[in-house]
């Protein structure tokens, strides 16, 4: 298999379509017979930074590489930015509104989920220019590349 690249755009604020890009990568990696537990963290990972991108950086771009040793995701947005990434890293803290909470949203759980998950985390952001967030998850018993 060659890799294979996809790139999803997300919109801001839209919960209806919220959960698509991940929705998508998931029945990929199915269909190609990524295991059940590489499965189950790609979709941990993309689904909590794609809701990161809808609730508080007004949508994005995702790009999804899929290789048989590894699946590769680049969010990108134009939002605020994170003003301090080392208070967003904890888990519980939380910048959500609450009417955000009300949908069941907003727990302070998405950073520190997507490092959990991932093999390869990487952010970057800037006040006033926006983030931009890198995650690897190696297939099970694949060197990473």
């Amino acid at each position: 298999m060659t890799a294979i690249t996809r790139t999803y755009q997300v919109p801001g604020n839209d919960f209806a379509r919220a959960g698509e890009a991940s929705g998508h990568i998931k029945r990929i990696l199915k269909e190609l017979g990524f295991s059940p537990e590489m499965i189950r963290r790609v979709a941990i990972t993309t689904y909590e930074a794609e809701i990161n991108m809808v609730i508080h950086a007004g949508g994005g771009t995702v790009t999804a590489t899929i290789s048989p040793q590894a699946v590769a995701v680049v969010f990108e947005d134009h939002g605020p930015g994170i003003p301090d990434l080392e208070l967003a890293m904890q888990a519980g803290w939380s910048t959500a509104p609450q009417n955000i909470r009300d949908l069941g949203f907003g727990a302070g759980m998405g950073l520190p989920n997507i490092q959990k998950y991932s093999d390869v985390f990487e952010i970057k952001t800037a006040v006033g220019q926006g983030t931009t967030l890198s995650v690897t998850i190696f297939a099970e018993g694949k060197e990473p590349i």
